[in-house]
């Protein structure tokens, strides 16, 4: 064989293709997982991004179905919920409104239900792509055991399934009232007590500056939300303190050495791992402690921000300390009867 043909002997054949070798093939993958490590909290925050512009769109929804619901009738706000008169239906009477339920059984009639034949709201608005399974339950979700929370109780004390009652309120809620215009149901107490009364649209001055609506806050399953089992979501939030007597607002003196109520002060809206359990029913430092704040903001403690739908209909996505300190809840406590409800200062 001539000399000359030596150097082509170690060739590979014809056509074929060099492997990669191992270092190559590390180094392929470093690279793959670096831009995966690069892109992911992108993709992720890209992700979250949606999910609240998705759930401000809700809220301005049910902002604008709430405008709708008082035109439609006597230019009245609706209330946060009322105890029904049956175990079916929407009707009501004012005598049943009382401290407790006298009819437990009946449930809740609850706001958002108010909204599908007189405000044009789709049950899908009142949910949140950035909550548990959307929103809160109900507070009697009724036989359908899909309606309900794993070690929810209703106000009978029944587990899941529990027939009545059965609260006329959509599956899944995220957004909650200001009680500040959304009455409870407390319209007919005792003499001599603070009650609570509908509010009229025209009563709110500035409604590009007054909070209508916000998000539930969903940290550790809601558990801000639930009062031994009981899960109450046909709460609405109330934003003052009494002056005399904490969150017992309904305590306050009807008259006399006001104003009777105040926001709370910025050191007593609490970071997360230390909102307790039952805040809404007063136990914290103020309910607010039971609002959103979960878009971003999640390594500081304090977490994110809130998406908050106004009197006129528009939304705010911002920190709920920032509402505070704006006053953006009210310069009064309109759903509540007696004197001195102004309320522009901060709790001393």
């Amino acid at each position: 064989m001539p000399m000359n043909s030596l150097p082509y002997m170690n060739q590979p054949p014809h056509g074929s293709k060099r492997a990669f070798t191992l270092i190559e093939l590390l180094v392929v993958i470093a690279i793959i997982a670096l831009l995966i490590g690069i892109l992911l909290p992108s993709l992720a925050s890209a992700r979250s991004a949606a999910r609240q512009i998705r759930a401000a769109a809700n809220a301005r929804s049910v902002t604008q179905g709430v405008a709708v619901y008082a035109a439609s009738g006597k230019q009245l706000f609706p209330p946060h919920y009322v105890y029904a008169s049956s175990t079916e239906g929407t009707e009501w009477n004012f005598g049943d409104q009382q401290i407790s339920n006298p009819n437990p059984q009946n449930g809740y009639v609850h706001w958002s239900y108010a909204l599908f034949s007189d405000g044009g709201v789709g049950e899908d608005a009142f949910n949140n792509p950035g909550m548990p399974k959307g929103g809160l339950p109900a507070t009697n979700p009724g036989p359908d055991p899909r309606n309900w929370d794993s070690g929810q109780i209703n106000d009978l004390g029944s587990g899941v399934g529990g027939v009545f009652p059965n609260d006329r309120q959509v599956k899944r809620v995220a957004f909650t009232g200001n009680g500040a215009i959304f009455p409870r149901n407390k319209f007919f107490q005792a003499g001599g007590e603070r009650k609570n009364e509908l509010v009229r649209d025209s009563d709110i001055q500035s409604p590009s500056d007054v909070i209508l609506i916000t998000e539930v806050n969903p940290v550790r399953n809601y558990e801000a939300w639930s009062v031994g089992g009981v899960v109450k979501s046909h709460r609405p939030v109330t934003p003052f303190l009494g002056g005399s007597s904490g969150t017992q607002v309904y305590l306050e003196p009807l008259t006399g050495g006001g104003p009777r109520f105040f926001y709370p002060r910025l050191t007593q809206i609490l970071s997360l791992d230390q909102i307790p359990a039952s805040a809404i029913d007063g136990t914290s430092e103020t309910e607010l402690n039971a609002v959103g704040r979960i878009w971003g903001g999640k390594e500081s403690g304090e977490g994110g921000k809130t998406n908050f739908g106004y009197v006129d209909g528009h939304v705010e996505t911002t920190t709920l300390k920032e509402t505070i300190e704006k006053k953006r809840w009210g310069d009064r406590f309109w759903s509540i009867t007696g004197g001195d409800k102004v309320n522009m200062t901060t709790a001393p």
